[in-house]
Parts: C-alpha cells; sequence; structure tokens
C-alpha cells in the first residue's frame, strides 16, 4: 500500500440519565440532580452556597425538560458552576426553579463525565401507573 490511508467512522459516545418520582416537580428535580452526577463524582460534596433562578417557558413537557437541562449545562459551562439542590415548579406555560450550588473547586471536585450536549435522543417524560419517568441522553 503506497502512502497513507484515512477513514471516517461512526462513534458514538452516550450516557442516559433516567429518573422516577412521584410528581413532575420532584421528576425535573431528580433528572437535574443525575445530571450533576454525571459531571461531578461526589455530587454530595456540592455545597449549595451559591442560589439562582431558572425561568422557563414552554407547554411540552419534554422540551422543557431539554431546556432545563441544558440551561444548567450551560450554566456550568460558562459560569464553572456545579448544582446539588433542586427545587422546581413546573406549570402548564413553564417552569420556575430555585438551583444552589457553587463554583467548580478542582481540589475538592472530582470532575466524573464531559457532558458535551443534552440531546432530543429518545427524549422522554412520561406518566406511568407508578408515577412519572423521564429519560435523556446525553453526549459525553
Amino acid at each position: 500500500m503506497m502512502g497513507g490511508m484515512h477513514e471516517l467512522f461512526e462513534h458514538t459516545a452516550d450516557l442516559g440519565l433516567r429518573a422516577h418520582a412521584t410528581d413532575l416537580d420532584t421528576l425535573f428535580a431528580e433528572m437535574a440532580e443525575c445530571l450533576f452526577s454525571a459531571i461531578v463524582e461526589e455530587a454530595s460534596s456540592v455545597q449549595p452556597a451559591v442560589e439562582q433562578t431558572v425561568e422557563l417557558t414552554g407547554t411540552d413537557r419534554e422540551y422543557l425538560l431539554f431546556d432545563f437541562l441544558r440551561e444548567l449545562l450551560y450554566r456550568f459551562d460558562s459560569g464553572h458552576l456545579l448544582f446539588s439542590r433542586f427545587e422546581v415548579r413546573v406549570r402548564d406555560d413553564g417552569l420556575t426553579a430555585t438551583v444552589r450550588g457553587e463554583p467548580l473547586d478542582p481540589a475538592r471536585h472530582v470532575l466524573s463525565h464531559e457532558v458535551k450536549a443534552i440531546t432530543y435522543h429518545e427524549l422522554k417524560v412520561e406518566q406511568t401507573p407508578d408515577g412519572w419517568l423521564a429519560e435523556v441522553i446525553v453526549d459525553i
């Protein structure tokens, strides 16, 4: 074979987040906790020192969950904030959330996965006989 060669190949690198809860407010909070448990190894090491508010509009629960997680990921990426406490109020026209956390401290926080994006792939928010179920795939 003369010289070299190259090719493109498919590579999947993703991680699924799943939560169960008795109500939507808890479900969204559980999914946020799940996201940060993927980002940082000891999510319990994140102190609720900083408080921020998230306000989102939207009537589709799945897209609302997507937007909520994407906003939290954006705040981590842009402001290096890790969150560990979530109080969420899901309404018919959107949500309001109070999120608490602290700036990333490399001395105390060990990052686990580099979550690059929240995806629409197999996005799910559904009512089950036992309550609510949510699933989201993230790119890592």
